[in-house]
């Protein structure tokens, strides 16, 4: 793993290309896929069922497409550290796919590179497009393209 440090928000600006980590890799376990079920209210039977889910289509349970979303953020600062903040807050997101289920007990680490960069409102906004991969996969779990804002502490 190597994090890429950045010494204030403005040195984000001109590193569009910049690819980012790849992070460890962080292993979905069953109790995971339970909890964030538990948090959302979503229990369809491929994500908390595990004997109903070995004869369904994916052969066991598999993480909610939304649990692999959130993994983004732990990925995050594993690839990209800005320092000199008062504070980073995520805008949202753009482009969306999910490309590959996640069964539970595989492993899935971030992959990033830095598609915009620009000043906007006393804040520097970057756009970072994250692959999300599984292990043993070709295809990634998902992609997806966060936008964060980092006010400078200055």
């Amino acid at each position: 793993m190597s994090t890429r440090v950045y010494q204030h928000p403005r040195d984000l600006i001109g590193q569009e290309g910049t690819t980012l980590g790849p992070t460890t890799w962080l292993t979905v376990t069953q109790e995971m896929i339970d909890l964030f079920a538990r948090a959302t209210g979503d229990h369809q039977w491929i994500h908390v069922d595990i004997e109903r889910a070995k004869a369904g289509p994916f052969g066991g349970t598999i993480a909610h497409g939304y649990l692999t979303i959130s993994l983004v953020n732990h990925f995050l600062p594993e690839m990209i550290d800005v320092q000199g903040i008062a504070m980073g807050v995520n805008v949202g997101a753009e482009k969306l796919r999910f490309l590959a289920p996640v069964p539970a007990g595989r492993c899935l680490r971030g992959r990033g590179e830095i598609i915009a960069a620009e000043e906007v409102k006393g804040a520097v906004q970057a756009t970072i497009r994250v692959t999300v991969e599984l292990d043993g996969s070709e295809r990634p779990a998902c992609v997806i393209d966060t936008i964060s804002r980092y006010f400078p502490a200055d």
